[in-house]
């Protein structure tokens, strides 16, 4: 009986190790799936022509990423600077002020935005956002369409509130009670506790929320493609047009491949995507560790 239950035990250790290999497996796949099929353009062009031009004419074989870069990073940091004050101050509210009533109401509202379809924000911003934007234009005196980076990143930040809302306020509610009694033992006020305690406490999964969120925001297509004007040039204001790497990948690929090296541009436009995204989630794995052992 023992040496079953010891057989079972080191049979569950090895195909958890091989599920988690496995994961990294696949990564290392699909990286390599997309180098390898941008390698004809990253033959015939420098990483510098491609990473640090602007002209894209692919008939005339000219490849320049820079705009589109630019435009993903534009749409991104609007989005974030618009949804991460909001949502880490609303999973304070849901976790240390509101009521249960409030708390009931709230939470499906906050995973109905989370599983509503991308293409429904789209539409929601052609019709609601892109006009709002051309109007709020209209009043410091600039022409738009209203497709700009400014509907873009009104729009995604909309879509990531319910990431960071959900896992922030978890990560509030996880920390002990005997924190908050401590601190409001000493005299401290509510929001001296939040200020204080709370956040420093829970500062390693805020940062790892934002970080999926900022994941989602900036590999979002659909949503984004429909109100940020898609114009190849690197975006000058928050009304100008953007066209981010997704909305590239998605606007053209199956079509005009004949077109020599295209394919490969667009490959290599999806290997700088998830090259982006990873060095994000580097990143902000360095912070968490450097903020987990700060507070150890």
């Amino acid at each position: 009986m023992f040496e079953k239950r010891i057989f079972i035990d080191r049979t569950a250790e090895k195909l958890t190790f091989l599920m988690a290999s496995l994961s990294c497996i696949l990564l290392v796949i699909i990286a390599w799936g997309l180098l390898k099929r941008s390698f004809p353009i990253m033959e015939e062009k420098s990483l510098a022509d491609l990473l640090l031009t602007s002209s894209w004419k692919p008939l005339k074989g000219n490849f320049g990423f820079l705009p589109f870069i630019m435009g993903s990073l534009y749409v991104t940091a609007v989005a974030m600077m618009i949804a991460v004050p909001f949502s880490i101050l609303t999973s304070i509210y849901l976790s240390e002020y509101a009521g249960r009533r409030i708390k009931n109401a709230a939470e499906p509202v906050i995973d109905l935005l989370a599983g509503i379809p991308s293409v429904v924000y789209g539409v929601w911003g052609i019709l609601t956002v892109v006009p709002f934007v051309k109007y709020l234009a209209g009043l410091f005196g600039v022409f738009t369409t209203g497709y700009s980076v400014l509907s873009a990143g009104i729009v995604l930040a909309i879509m990531i509130f319910p990431i960071i809302i959900n896992l922030s306020t978890e990560i509030f509610q996880s920390i002990p009670l005997e924190l908050r009694n401590a601190s409001l033992s000493l005299g401290a006020t509510k929001w001296q506790t939040v200020k204080f305690v709370l956040i420093p406490k829970a500062m390693p999964g805020i940062i790892a929320a934002i970080v999926l969120g900022l994941s989602r925001a900036f590999g979002e297509t659909m949503a984004v493609l429909m109100v940020a004007g898609n114009v190849a040039q690197t975006p000058g204001s928050l009304f100008d047009p953007a066209y981010p790497l997704p909305a590239l990948i998605a606007n053209n690929y199956g079509e005009m491949l004949s077109i020599p090296l295209y394919d490969s541009a667009l490959l290599f436009a999806a290997f700088i995507l998830l090259g982006i995204v990873l060095v994000f989630n580097i990143i902000s794995k360095i912070i968490l560790l450097r903020i987990t052992r700060n507070t150890q």
